[in-house]
């Protein structure tokens, strides 16, 4: 690891030790005080996203139908030990990630959406949390999303920010977003070789809603048949009492790899929301 990077993460690190309690108390506080500043929230029939459970919630979360829970944190922001979720017949997968500034690897993403989507077709529900559910477990989800309902990277935020307004991604967090899409697509691009997938070349391709004079990059290659279907980092976010929750809530065409060198997608603007907190 350059060393550039390992002083930032150092750095980072040591930042993120001193405002946890400060942040934590601070979005408990919001969460006693306005009704839709929630603890967590429901994605889908299968998927919560959330903030850093205590152990009180655990018995609700287990009441709510949860038998997984993904923890995004790191061990001196993790408040419920694996053995508590496993005493409540809970399945916990523990990937701690730095905050603010850092996202998932790719190898852990895939864990991650293997361990939803295992969950989910066994009828359990599946919370995934960090510290105020804005960043890293969002990424999650987001990739969860991209994986399984079919959702490009930009849709599939702009889902999960229409439920839960104050989620917020990093740069880093974006790129490792569109590295797993990117990445699940070749996957599914070999696999459909067998048959189900079309060459495709220059030629085939029109760049527009008419014109063949865009010059916008594109990937080529073999692609299988689908369905149609910034940065200002807030500083607070996060405490201890009773939180508030929120429960319950064509034809084939050729579908092209996104580019990885994409960051923030067109449409999605920089800073979604005015709250100050952050995970």
């Amino acid at each position: 690891m350059p060393l550039r990077t390992e002083a930032k993460r150092v750095l980072v690190g040591a930042g993120a030790r001193i405002l946890f309690y400060p942040t934590l108390v601070y979005n408990v506080l919001r969460n006693k005080t306005q009704a839709e500043f929630r603890w967590w929230d429901e994605v889908d029939q299968f998927l919560l996203l959330g903030a850093v459970p205590f152990p009180r919630d655990v018995p609700r979360l287990k009441h709510l139908g949860v038998g997984g829970v993904i923890t995004l944190n790191e061990p001196y922001e993790t408040l419920v030990p694996s053995s508590l979720y496993h005493a409540h017949g809970i399945n916990h997968l523990v990937i701690p990630t730095r905050d603010y500034l850092f996202a998932p690897t790719y190898e852990d993403i895939n864990r991650a959406v293997d361990f939803i989507h295992r969950n989910t077709s066994s009828g359990q529900k599946t919370y995934v949390h960090c510290k105020a559910g804005r960043g890293r477990s969002t990424t999650i989800v987001v990739c969860y999303l991209v994986e399984h309902k079919h959702m490009t990277p930009a849709s599939a935020f702009e889902y999960v920010r229409s439920i839960r307004r104050r989620v917020l991604l990093h740069p880093s967090q974006w790129k490792a977003i569109y590295e797993y899409s990117k990445g699940r697509s070749s996957a599914t691009i070999c696999h459909s070789f067998s048959g189900d997938g079309v060459l495709v070349k220059e030629a085939n391709l029109e760049f527009h809603s008419g014109s063949s004079h865009d010059t916008t990059k594109k990937d080529l290659g073999i692609v299988p048949k689908v369905s149609s279907r910034w940065f200002l980092i807030p500083l607070l976010s996060c405490l201890f009492s009773s939180p508030r929750f929120s429960s319950g809530r064509g034809r084939d065409q050729v579908s092209l790899p996104i580019a990885s060198d994409l960051i923030l997608p067109k449409g999605v603007s920089p800073i979604p929301s005015t709250d100050t907190c952050h995970c």
